[in-house]
């Protein structure tokens, strides 16, 4: 039996001028990919909550958010490879003040994600369902209604636990 790669997603939100708005990507390259929220796989000895402020990090150039506790979890396999994942979704908070926009990924040496190009942006929360892809909507509606509980957990970082 092939074991499951565990993945943290990450639903950024903000309050905007009309209401609760989620931080979503476009691949600048790769308009099939579809739209999505950070996410991405936990390195070997890597806290859920370290790997949820790094995917924020890496894939939108964001610092300064707040992590709040894990929203829920899902199982279902890769979309194109059938293999079986574990994703823990997260929410965290921004006071991030620009709408729109664009994010080169620079990560570790060898990483597949590095050099890819992302055009970042805020949605309004109700419509996210509907379109991010991979089932990355499925809980999006649990950060509706505002506030998080903080883990204290930041970008900048301090991403120890306290």
């Amino acid at each position: 039996m092939q074991q499951a790669r565990v993945r943290v997603a990450v639903y950024v939100t903000r309050t905007g001028p009309e209401g609760r708005e989620l931080l979503v990507f476009d691949h600048r390259d790769q308009p099939e990919a579809g739209t999505q929220v950070p996410a991405g796989g936990v390195d070997a000895g890597e806290l859920l909550t370290e790997a949820a402020l790094r995917e924020i990090k890496e894939e939108t150039g964001m610092a300064g958010v707040t992590l709040g506790a894990a929203l829920a979890v899902q199982q279902r396999p890769h979309p194109h490879t059938g293999q079986p994942r574990i994703t823990v979704f997260f929410h965290a908070e921004t006071t991030e003040s620009r709408d729109s926009w664009p994010h080169t990924v620079r990560s570790r040496d060898g990483d597949q994600d590095n050099g890819l190009a992302f055009r970042c942006y805020f949605i309004p929360v109700g419509a996210a369902a509907e379109l991010l892809v991979d089932g990355q909507g499925e809980f999006v509606h649990l950060t509706e209604h505002g506030a998080i509980s903080p883990t204290g957990n930041q970008t900048d970082g301090s991403s120890r636990p306290s």
